[in-house]
């Protein structure tokens, strides 16, 4: 096991904060050509990692990014690594990085397994930690040791069901000795299911096919013809009502409620609202900007008179650099303590189990009800294709179809209404 290096620019919190932002990370060198890197942002630092073959020019380095340093929030070993933890994961990336430097094997077959290795080995998509994590904990267990050259369609189908049909998986101490699963009951679940199981089988049929493209496996018949789950990623959408929303608010830990309503007042994600600055709101053009969304572009979002409200009450007091809203002890809200709060005040609230995501949803449901139109809302939500926006809400916007029914299509006086009683022929 590699060794723990010290640092002290980078070892702990405070010594991070006193370094300068620039553009290059501040480097640690690990071993000959591989360094673990940390960029230094005006909000949050980011660990990266760096590594070239011995004896070529610093213009052959392959990079990539690592997870946030756990500046504002604590570590996870997961999506936010401290300085130990980030040394761990930049030497399992040197390691995977490093193979192909190594002498070849000299027998034995090109397996799932190799394969996976030389996929993350040169991936570079920004969901790097979690397709690892996926690969380590979800692929590679069963399948690595399978010949590529022998792997059958139906072989490959029989793991994609089996994945299908295992509970989903709780966040569960890190010591704990058995995993919290959530048992698979209803439609919902088992949908919910098969649209992980998917996702499971894309990441094994990408590095599959980076293998074949690379004339490591002779053929790619196997996994084309394997055919997986249709029709699971249509779920039906949670939007709350506004007296739900209501309860919710109520109910929820008052240290977290701002969350809750700027959520509710915004439609932004989690991670935006728990990383917006006191600067990102503008009280005089009364938008809230976010620099980093999930489609890698800046967002700013138009506040109507609550929600400019609830940005200024959050900044009183407040210098530019600090978080609109932060926990407590005034650091970031971490990657998954929404998920508790909200399912405690669901419950506290007595209605039906609600996520974090699901504000989001009622911010643009409420929209749509208002008769906003569909390209002002993806507008609003960020959203960089309108198909999006129209398929989750356009059914909720008044349409002319649904107005003509209403109004020409009488009804038939088969329903006893209130108070009145249907008269019985004879």
């Amino acid at each position: 096991m590699a060794r723990t290096l010290k640092d002290t620019r980078l070892d702990t919190r405070s010594a991070r904060e006193r370094l300068l932002v620039r553009k290059e990370p501040y480097w640690r060198l690990m071993f000959e050509g591989a360094h673990l890197g940390y960029a230094k942002g005006k909000r949050a630092g980011q660990w990266v990692a760096r590594h070239r073959a011995s004896g070529h020019s610093t213009k052959g380095y392959v990079k990539t990014t690592l997870g946030e340093a756990d500046d504002i929030a604590d570590a996870d070993a997961e999506h936010i690594f401290n300085f130990k933890q980030a040394q761990a994961a930049a030497n399992a990336w040197f390691e995977l990085t490093t193979q192909g430097e190594r002498p070849a094997k000299a027998s034995g077959p090109y397996t799932v397994g190799d394969a996976l290795d030389d996929y993350l080995a040169q991936f570079t998509g920004k969901s790097v930690v979690a397709t690892r994590s996926r690969v380590n904990s979800i692929i590679r267990p069963e399948l690595k040791n399978v010949d590529t050259a022998k792997v059958t369609t139906a072989q490959l189908t029989a793991w994609l069901r089996k994945r299908a049909d295992e509970p989903a998986r709780l966040r569960t101490a890190r010591n704990a000795k058995v995993r919290n699963v959530r048992a698979t009951v209803g439609d919902d679940a088992i949908r919910g299911r098969r649209s992980t199981a998917n996702r499971d089988f894309t990441v094994l049929k990408a590095a599959l096919n980076v293998a074949f493209r690379e004339g490591k496996i002779a053929s790619d018949v196997a996994w084309r013809r394997v055919k997986q789950f249709k029709n699971v990623d249509g779920a039906r959408l949670r939007y709350l009502t506004d007296i739900e929303a209501k309860r919710l608010v109520n109910a929820v830990d008052p240290n977290f409620r701002p969350m809750v309503q700027a959520a509710l007042l915004t439609g932004a994600r989690y991670g935006n609202i728990a990383s917006a600055r006191v600067r990102d709101f503008d009280p005089q053009a009364q938008t809230l900007a976010f620099a980093d969304t999930k489609g890698g572009r800046a967002h700013y979002v138009y506040l109507e008179a609550e929600g400019v409200m609830l940005m200024a009450r959050a900044a009183a007091g407040k210098g530019p650099d600090d978080l609109l809203f932060p926990r407590p002890t005034g650091a970031r809200w971490g990657a998954s303590e929404q998920k508790r709060k909200i399912a405690e005040a669901s419950e506290r609230a007595h209605i039906e189990r609600t996520t974090f995501h699901d504000l989001r949803r009622t911010y643009g449901a409420r929209l749509a009800r208002q008769g906003v139109p569909m390209a002002v809302v993806a507008q609003a939500l960020g959203h960089a294709d309108q198909r999006i926006t129209m398929r989750h809400y356009a059914h909720l916007a008044p349409s002319y179809v649904a107005s003509t029914i209403r109004e020409y299509a009488a009804g038939l006086g088969i329903v006893e209404p209130y108070g009145v009683r249907l008269v019985s022929a004879t």
